[in-house]
């Protein structure tokens, strides 16, 4: 038997400041977050995963997507998240090329999608599934 295991493997990722991740993370994307004993944030994704948030002082924000939503409609789900003051648009179009809303459509070579940061800065996306 392998000491090695990847039974309850998670993710981690840095943010600047952990009361405004809180807020983000629960109140405004609506995850299941909750602050363990040593004040970083375990984040429970409905998949059954989960995702380790904590404060670092000298936070860089990551140059990659971190977390990403797969969602059946992404129309729905961008103007929802635009609803809750999130911006979807955070590309140029030299890069992305996309809508209004920030939406990239796949056409064929991968999902529509459209990137949104977090709180500090972290690259988060919402994909049609």
């Amino acid at each position: 038997m392998s000491a090695f295991t990847t039974d309850g493997a998670f993710s981690g990722f840095s943010v600047d400041d952990i009361d405004a991740a809180r807020t983000f993370y629960a109140d405004t994307l609506g995850l299941d977050v909750e602050t363990n004993a040593m004040g970083f944030l375990e984040i429970r994704l409905a998949s059954g995963g989960g995702i380790l948030a904590y404060a670092k002082p000298n936070h860089a924000p990551a140059s990659f997507t971190i977390l990403n939503f797969p969602v059946d409609d992404i129309d729905a789900a961008v103007d929802d998240l635009r609803q809750r003051g999130v911006e979807t648009k955070i590309y140029p179009d030299d890069l992305f090329a996309s809508d209004e809303r920030g939406i990239v459509r796949g056409e064929g070579r991968g999902p529509d999608i459209a990137w949104f940061r977090d709180p500090a800065g972290n690259v988060l996306a919402v994909m049609q599934a």
